[in-house]
């Protein structure tokens, strides 16, 4: 369910009928494989968000003069995935059909794939563009189709091939990185995302969703997270991404953003670069 929650991200707090952008939680981490947490980090955010401004320079936007709305953390039956995810899935339904656009706050990454589910019902040509440190490409992982290390898959199964782009990509078996290198189920770069602004020239005119789950980061400067992966991106490589959303022509139809483990980094320093990146994208888009 959609709740009226009183506790806002920044100025996040305009009526739910006059918003653009639904910010939402999904506290959920029961499939992390390594280290758990996430379910905290939504709540996290809101709670370090005063430490930055409403205004980004960056983008020259600012979320006091936007139409966002934060609706808080969705409620969940602990311990039951398939009712969770149907629970994700039905509260994206919502907002879609109400004409607005979902931005949700993770948990884990199999948080992305209900939302996906919900988004090819109303865009059925979407875009899938992914930032990560992992392939997230295993058909299976430890017997179970459902999991935050067989997301992506679980997301081509419904798009198909051609349609997710997988950037920042430093992690996964030989036979994930086979299934897009050789194969060519998904478009893969390796390490960085110098390829990011030119896939999005072969994007226009397309409805694109946006899924980034922050150990794309190194964890010298983001080491909140569950699965940390040295080698990955600075925060000034993932701005050159928000501003070449910015310039691009596509029809951006929604976003989450996944994998923050605050209580990993205890001088918070991780929950605030989480709260940037949401500042940025939910500001892309609200003005896209």
């Amino acid at each position: 369910m959609l709740l009226n929650n009183t506790a806002h991200f920044l100025a996040m707090d305009v009526a739910y009928e006059e918003a653009d952008v639904i910010v939402f939680g999904a506290p959920f981490d029961g499939t992390t494989s390594y280290r758990p947490g996430t379910r905290f980090a939504a709540n996290g955010m809101r709670n370090e968000s005063d430490g930055i401004e409403t205004y980004s320079p960056l983008l020259d936007l600012d979320i006091a003069t936007s139409c966002i709305r934060d609706v808080g953390d969705l409620e969940f039956p602990r311990g039951n995935t398939v009712k969770i995810l149907a629970e994700i899935k039905k509260v994206t339904q919502k907002i879609l059909t109400d004409q607005k656009k979902p931005l949700m706050l993770g948990g884990e990454h199999l948080v992305t794939l209900p939302v996906i589910e919900a988004i090819v019902e109303t865009y059925p040509d979407v875009n899938l563009l992914q930032l990560d440190a992992h392939t997230d490409l295993r058909d299976t992982y430890l017997g179970e189709t459902l999991s935050h290390a067989t997301v992506i898959r679980r997301c081509w199964d419904l798009l198909g091939d051609g349609r997710i782009f997988q950037f920042g990509i430093r992690s996964g078996t030989k036979t994930e990185f086979g299934f897009s290198l050789v194969e060519n189920h998904t478009y893969l770069e390796r390490f960085a995302v110098t390829t990011f602004k030119d896939i999005l020239h072969q994007l226009v005119g397309k409805d694109v969703y946006v899924t980034i789950d922050l150990d794309v980061l190194d964890p010298a400067l983001f080491p909140g997270t569950g699965t940390p992966e040295p080698g990955g991106l600075t925060y000034r490589e993932l701005e050159t991404i928000f501003l070449a959303l910015k310039e691009a022509n596509i029809n951006l139809v929604g976003a989450d953003i996944v994998e923050l483990s605050p209580h990993y980094d205890h001088s918070n320093v991780s929950t605030i670069v989480a709260c940037k990146v949401l500042r940025e994208l939910s500001l892309l888009m609200a003005h896209k």
